[in-house]
């Protein structure tokens, strides 16, 4: 079946107990290929019985799973981390053609999917609970990891596969069961993607698509026991109050302001390459994108120059042909960028490359990579995630203005510094108020450790040993073996440990 008839075969599905299933809504969404403007399918609103009947499904399935022993588990995680590997190429099309990044980032996508799925397959077994020394003798005191039951996975657009595969590997991985809903944009590439947790038992990994009733509906249900959502700062916020109305754990990852800061001692035409990719990555469509650039003034106009020079190499196109940049994903992130890029110009920043749509593309959601320059610390394209492919450079003075400036943020996802002085490396570390911090290596991450942020960034942590811990209950156990008395701390108590003035 060609990709475009699996679109078409997937539309209006969704995935229920282990199968495809024609939703029973009369609402649909139309689903654009960004890069062509063309329909390549629908997705169903689904129901609220539909919602309903998948909670109750998750809920035997988990009971199922958290049954089976750690090293089992670790056997099938590992075997679906094989099949992504296998079919990439796949599912990474699919990715393009319905998202827009290049074909090279939704391979890389899908590899890092199974790169999850196997940390979490090993990591488990090691993270179930610890001893301690009993505080009594004879006795056995331990603590022991619970999953949390059925987990709701609320995705973006942007990385709907990594992202869903971080938290859902950690999920099952824990024990849980999981409820998938993806983005609009992006819902038929979860749908086919999840074949490849066919291993799993029917119901352990579902997927519902559909808009925010959908969401709230998952989120608010007493069968869902935690919740895991990237996205807005303001729907995360609502997620964020839902869950406290009955104490639900929940992940949040809502945006990122990310400062990239260059000093002098930095190699600059490695700074300018890596502040390309930190900028244009996906179109710029990141969350860890770097969106606010504090460049001492000492190489400010050369890396401006150098960061131009590279802008200008990328080629931008359709995500499979032979290209760096794609489209937007949807018209309405084109629209939202072009106004903040009109914005900035009228308060005074330059146009330095880029700012406009490519001249030789006028089907598709296309923007050029931007380099703005005369940017001052106060203008809006600083103060908000810009999400797009731009890179506003601001001047600074010193490296205790490049900190002061990055801290002057309500956001602290990532952050990132090119420098070779040693002091300043290990200031970074110590002043920058981020969750995640490159120095000299921007946008990579590390499987084993935790990735997430502070402030109106989010809170919880996706990745490494925190991650794992983001879908687990603790319960501490407490064994007396033979049932002795606990005279010392039970009724009646002595007399001689009673208040002296009533001896």
């Amino acid at each position: 079946m060609s990709t475009i008839e699996t679109f078409a075969a997937l539309s209006g599905k969704l995935f229920i107990g282990g199968t495809y299933q024609t939703s029973q809504t009369a609402d649909h969404l139309d689903v654009i290929e960004p890069a062509t403007e063309q329909r390549i399918g629908q997705i169903a609103d689904a129901t609220d019985a539909e919602v309903d009947a998948t909670t109750d499904i998750a809920l035997a399935a988990g009971r199922a799973w958290n049954a089976i022993d750690m090293r089992s588990r670790a056997v099938v995680m590992h075997e679906i981390a094989a099949v992504m590997r296998r079919d990439k190429a796949l599912y990474a099309e699919y990715l393009t053609r319905e998202e827009g990044k290049p074909f090279k980032e939704s391979l890389d996508e899908v590899s890092w999917c199974a790169t999850a799925m196997d940390y979490y397959a090993e990591i488990a077994r090691h993270e179930a609970g610890r001893i301690a020394g009993a505080t009594v003798p004879g006795q056995f005191h331990f603590a022991i990891k619970e999953p949390l039951g059925t987990v709701v996975i609320i995705l973006p657009f942007n990385y709907p596969l990594v992202l869903m595969c971080w938290e859902a590997a950690a999920a099952l991985a824990a024990g849980n069961a999981v409820i998938v809903k993806p983005h609009e944009q992006t819902s038929i590439t979860t749908l086919k993607f999840m074949e490849v947790f066919k291993g799993l038992p029917e119901g352990l990994m579902q997927c519902l698509t559909g808009g925010p009733r959908v969401a709230q509906r998952l989120v608010a249900s007493r069968k869902t026991h935690g919740v895991a959502y990237t996205g807005s700062v303001a729907v995360g916020q609502a997620v964020a109050r839902t869950c406290a109305e009955t104490f639900k754990p929940c992940l949040i990852e809502a945006s990122g302001n990310d400062p990239f800061i260059v000093m002098p001692s930095a190699p600059l035409d490695i700074a300018a390459r890596g502040a390309a990719f930190a900028a244009y990555l996906n179109c710029g469509q990141v969350c860890t994108s770097a969106e606010r650039f504090y460049v001492h003034d000492k190489v400010h106009d050369e890396f401006v120059a150098l960061l131009v020079a590279e802008a200008k190499k990328l080629r931008i196109g359709n995500g499979l042909h032979e290209v760096d940049m794609g489209p937007m994903a949807t018209l309405r992130q084109r629209d939202r960028f072009e106004a903040l890029m009109s914005n900035a110009r009228k308060q005074g920043a330059k146009v330095a490359t880029g700012g406009g749509r490519p001249a030789n593309l006028n089907t598709g959601w296309f923007v050029e990579p931007t380099v703005l320059t005369d940017v001052t610390p106060d203008m809006d394209i600083l103060q908000n995630e810009s999400f797009g492919p731009v890179a506003p450079i601001c001047r600074v003075h010193s490296f205790d203005e490049a900190i002061e400036l990055a801290n002057r943020s309500d956001y602290g996802l990532g952050a990132n510094l090119y420098t070779c002085d040693t002091d300043e490396t290990f200031r970074a570390v110590r002043e920058i108020q981020s969750g995640i911090l490159w120095i000299n290596a921007p946008l990579l991450d590390n499987d084993a450790l935790p990735f997430g942020g502070r402030k109106l960034s989010g809170n919880g942590r996706q990745l490494g040993p925190e991650g794992l811990s983001q879908f687990q209950n603790t319960k501490f156990v407490m064994i007396d073996p033979k049932a002795e008395r606990q005279d010392f701390w039970w009724f009646p108590y002595a007399k001689e440990e009673s208040y002296p003035g009533t001896r």
